[in-house]
């Protein structure tokens, strides 16, 4: 079983691809939102996808 720090620790050094800005974690959601550019970028099975055509829009 892999450790949620290390886990954790690897989503906090992940930016936004469009801002550049620091994103934050849903995990509720299992997201990371990027409030600077109103997107929310999906983690499926651990894994972020930061591809812009995969984020969900932010109202």
């Amino acid at each position: 079983m892999t450790d949620p720090k290390f886990e954790r620790h690897m989503l906090e050094g992940l930016v936004c691809p469009i801002s550049q800005a620091t994103l934050s974690y849903d995990a509720e959601r299992q997201e990371l939102v990027s409030k600077n550019a109103k997107l929310a970028f999906p983690i499926r099975g651990g894994i972020p996808i930061m591809l812009i055509d995969e984020a969900r829009k932010l109202d």
